[in-house]
């Protein structure tokens, strides 16, 4: 007897989140849609490299759209709590295509500049403030407040996107050398009806209507009581806020070292991001197979160590198969430590605080990492890109040991 591919997965133990129907759609929606933000990443990255010749100025990109996430995530949080996730994740994707539309048509034209990726950067950096907190605190919904089922759902999250991450990028790469970057816009502008269409065919049951009536500014400051009071919540948020800025932000160098270093053009840069891919695939298949195994404060701490010797790696390597190999290295470290963290916050965090727990966290993230590719943009330009990554590697490995020292509690947390 045959049965489909979805009713397979669901009844793996591995596959244990699949059992829900919502976190399905939500699924495959997903895929289609990244594959297509992973060809505009790397196809939009090439564009401001070729067009400005400065790293600096792919840093200043990166900045600028993270810039609204830094500013306004905390608020957002609020919003996340207050109205229904699915309605602000429809909003967000649909603002997300408007603005892919608009680069691929200005691209095509021939009349795309520099201050115009940095606006589009910055307004989609508006929507990723909003975006990134709801479709994370989305995962319990649609995996109906089954915590056991979370580690999974979000490792199986994390295992389509990479494989997203995979294909993305080295398709991007292809289009951009065979036919301009352009074309790579386009698909990602259509890519967005995947996701759409998933969130409008959900089956949800009404959302609950938040019985507090304190005001935005005083449910904030609730949310910072409830992140100081707990300080596993804390230490989690300011190291990830760290390795963001000195390791993460070193990532915008990626094409500095394929054009100039490795010189393997846009298609080797491709390469470069689909291994670091292959890498976090990697990483977030272990967890959905043998995850609820693992101690997850060690396993975070161990992934942590992996950071620094991958970036120096890189910094070092002038073989383009070589540096394959450390990205993947360093996607495996990138994935886990953010699947460990954000399965131990939504696990400690209660639903009603949720929302501003994961809008502190994404603040964390998105906040902290511009500033690191502003900065290692600026130290590529002024002693070149070997050097800044050095020293990002470098701070990473001290980063472990200021977790040690500050957090010792970290590597207990199961």
């Amino acid at each position: 007897m045959m049965i489909n591919l979805s009713t397979f997965l669901s009844r793996s133990s591995a596959f244990k989140a699949m059992r829900h129907p919502n976190f399905r759609l939500f699924l495959w929606g997903q895929l289609v849609s990244v594959i297509g933000i992973w060809m505009q990443a790397t196809a939009q990255q090439w564009l401001v490299y070729r067009i400005t010749g400065s790293q600096t100025s792919l840093g200043l990109v990166t900045f600028i759209n993270f810039l609204p996430v830094f500013l306004l995530s905390l608020f957002m949080g609020v919003i996340v709590d207050q109205f229904p996730r699915r309605k602000i994740l429809l909003f967000t994707k649909i603002w997300f295509m408007l603005l892919a539309g608009i680069l691929a048509t200005l691209t095509w034209l021939g009349v795309i500049q520099y201050w115009h990726i940095l606006l589009l950067s910055f307004l989609l950096g508006i929507g990723n403030s909003l975006d990134m907190p709801a479709r994370q605190a989305f995962v319990v919904e649609l995996v109906d407040e089954d915590k056991s089922d979370l580690m999974n759902a979000i490792g199986l999250n994390s295992t389509l996107f990479n494989i997203a991450r995979i294909v993305g990028p080295a398709i991007g790469g292809a289009i951009v050398a065979a036919l301009g970057e352009a074309p790579a816009f386009a698909i990602n502008t259509i890519s967005y009806l995947s996701v759409i269409f998933a969130l409008l065919l959900m089956r949800l049951p009404s959302p609950a209507i938040p019985s507090s009536r304190l005001n935005p500014i005083e449910k904030m400051k609730d949310g910072f009581r409830y992140i100081m009071d707990e300080k596993a919540i804390m230490g989690l948020v300011i190291m990830v806020a760290a390795f963001s800025m000195f390791g993460f932000g070193a990532l915008t160098l990626v094409p500095v070292f394929a054009k100039d270093i490795l010189h393997i053009g846009a298609a080797g840069f491709g390469h470069l991001l689909s291994w670091q891919g292959i890498g976090a695939l990697i990483g977030a298949l272990l967890l959905v197979f043998y995850g609820d195994h693992f101690h997850k404060g060690k396993m975070l701490l161990a992934s942590r160590l992996l950071l620094g010797p991958g970036i120096i790696g890189l910094a070092l390597s002038r073989t383009p198969w070589i540096s394959m190999a450390f990205m993947a290295l360093l996607g495996y470290s990138f994935i886990t430590q953010l699947i460990f963290t954000n399965t131990l916050i939504q696990t400690i965090v209660p639903n009603e605080f949720r929302g501003r727990v994961l809008s502190t966290y994404t603040w964390a993230i998105g906040g902290f990492y511009p500033l690191g590719s502003l900065g290692f943009g600026f130290l590529g330009d002024s002693f070149g890109a070997s050097t800044a990554a050095l020293i990002s590697g470098i701070a990473c490995i001290l980063l472990v040991f200021v977790n040690l020292i500050i957090f010792p509690s970290m590597k207990n947390l199961s």
